[in-house]
């Protein structure tokens, strides 16, 4: 973490609402796209990093170390998508595919996101900050306060998994074309 950040991040602990919302300016498009990566809506995604922004207002003199604010930051986020998702149902597939997607790679952008969908939380999460945020498994295991080698294990499930959703989705995909002829 820059030298900047660590120094904004210490005055929003002291009380700082214009250093927090300068914090919140840099990271803006990172909690964004994470948001969007779980709940795949652009206004969910949206209420998602309000509340999270609004927590982080409330909590951050809370935080210890100011080099961990992203990691802090990107725990309260999931947090707030995860207490959402408990109260509200999720979109299905066809209501998913209704809304625009007509070209073959955009099916297989779909293919992939139901594959990650389909996973156990946990596996979902590191899959999303691994592959798609390029954390790190050091950050990973701090921001959801488990041991490295559990990111690890559930990075190797998790690819198990999706590989063998998405194999069984092109069979089933080639069956439907076979009878189809």
């Amino acid at each position: 973490m820059k030298e900047d950040t660590i120094r904004l991040v210490k005055k929003a602990i002291k009380g700082s609402k214009a250093a927090y919302g300068e914090l919140i300016a840099q990271y803006q498009v990172y909690l964004y796209k994470t948001a969007f990566l779980y709940v795949k809506n652009e206004a969910d995604s949206l209420d998602a990093v309000q509340e999270c922004v609004t927590r982080g207002l409330l909590g951050i003199e809370k935080l210890k170390e100011p080099k961990y604010f992203k990691t802090w930051i990107t725990r309260i986020l999931l947090n707030c998508i995860w207490q959402d998702q408990k109260r509200t149902q999720t979109v299905s597939l066809d209501e998913y595919r209704e809304k625009g997607v007509e070209n073959y790679l955009i099916e297989e952008k779909v293919d992939l996101y139901d594959a990650i969908d389909s996973l156990k939380e946990q596996y979902k999460t590191v899959v999303i900050l691994f592959y798609f945020q390029e954390l790190k498994i050091k950050e990973i295991a701090q921001i959801m306060d488990i041991p490295e080698g559990s990111v690890k294990v559930y990075l190797y499930r998790a690819k198990k998994q999706m590989r063998r959703w998405l194999e069984a989705d092109k069979a089933e995909y080639k069956e439907e074309r076979r009878y189809a002829k």
